[in-house]
């Protein structure tokens, strides 16, 4: 009996390793080449930026060049996004402003070298020096999840470089997890080695299950949407750059550095929001005097996305109060 179970393991080891060198064979997806992808969705709108450290910035830039005292919005996606997710504000306020959307290091067509970390703090230089770069006059700073978190640390690192803040279900309260059901690719992040699976595999299935996860209406997640997504992250160097995100490194504000920020703001957020909860939004609101906080009923992570035309329609109301 004890021949028979050594054989009956023996055989399982063999069939889980088979079965995981199968699976490992057909999910592990080499990196694209960057002129592949630059090729497929460069447009003539898109432009790039050198900044120190070896970063190349792509960013999206369109609308309305006029005077001066008509704002300029620069606008910074969440994580694993890229400046696709603002499609909907551009074609609502090009009309009337310049709009820019910047591609973070890791993200969409920006290149950042080998060993770049994901550090909010950082960012946010990254976002100073991108505003000094193109002589950009102070701007309007729009940010969703951790882009906004970005945004906040430029408010209070360079303030002069802002005339505005404008915070999108933006990351930076430490996580209250009670009661959240996160997808499973955020629950892969939390371990080391399934941040290493991950920066090797095409992650597309992965993609699609977290982005429905995080909107009310699910048919907005299209087929073209994942794809995109997923293209981006096949982009050279993004992957490693992604994984090396710590759990609640972008988990930083307090009501007392918030205090210090004396900026026009406006806090949008959606109510049903399963990865920020909504009550997140209302400490920002609560933390920065005199900020303007909008909900939205039925509407998830992406407000952006899933209500572009309402939420630039609240984000133009906005901008037409600014002195």
């Amino acid at each position: 009996m004890l021949k028979i179970f050594v054989y009956l393991v023996a055989a399982l080891l063999v069939l889980l390793i088979a079965s995981a060198a199968a699976a490992w064979a057909l999910w592990r997806a080499p990196d694209r080449p960057a002129a592949e992808l630059e090729a497929k969705y460069l447009q003539a709108q898109d432009h790039f930026a050198e900044l120190p450290g070896g970063l190349r910035l792509h960013y999206r830039d369109q609308g309305n060049q006029g005077g001066p005292d008509q704002p300029t919005l620069l606008l910074l996606h969440g994580y694993g996004d890229s400046y696709a997710t603002w499609e909907g504000w551009a074609t609502a306020l090009q009309a009337r402003y310049r709009v820019i959307s910047l591609d973070l290091p890791g993200h969409g067509l920006s290149a950042a070298p080998e060993g770049y970390l994901l550090d909010s703090d950082a960012l946010a230089r990254v976002v100073a020096d991108f505003a000094t770069q193109l002589q950009l006059p102070p701007v309007v700073l729009a940010g969703n999840s951790m882009g906004g978190g970005v945004a906040w640390k430029v408010a209070l690192a360079a303030p002069e470089k802002l005339r505005a803040l404008v915070l999108v279900a933006a990351a930076g309260w430490p996580a209250n997890t009670q009661g959240q059901s996160p997808s499973l690719a955020f629950r892969v992040l939390q371990h080391p080695l399934g941040r290493w699976v991950l920066a090797r595999i095409d992650n597309k299935p992965l993609i699609a299950q977290g982005l429905r996860s995080q909107v009310y209406d699910k048919s907005l997640i299209t087929e073209a949407l994942v794809e995109r997504w997923a293209d981006y992250q096949l982009y050279p160097g993004h992957r490693p750059i992604l994984m090396s995100v710590a759990p609640g490194s972008h988990s930083q504000a307090s009501a007392e550095k918030l205090a210090t920020i004396k900026l026009p703001t406006l806090v949008l957020h959606g109510e049903v929001d399963p990865l920020i909860p909504v009550e997140n939004g209302r400490k920002f609101a609560a933390a920065i005097a005199g900020a303007k906080l909008i909900t939205y009923p039925n509407v998830g992570h992406l407000p952006q996305r899933e209500i572009p035309g309402q939420s630039a329609a609240d984000l133009s109301a906005f901008l037409a109060t600014l002195p």
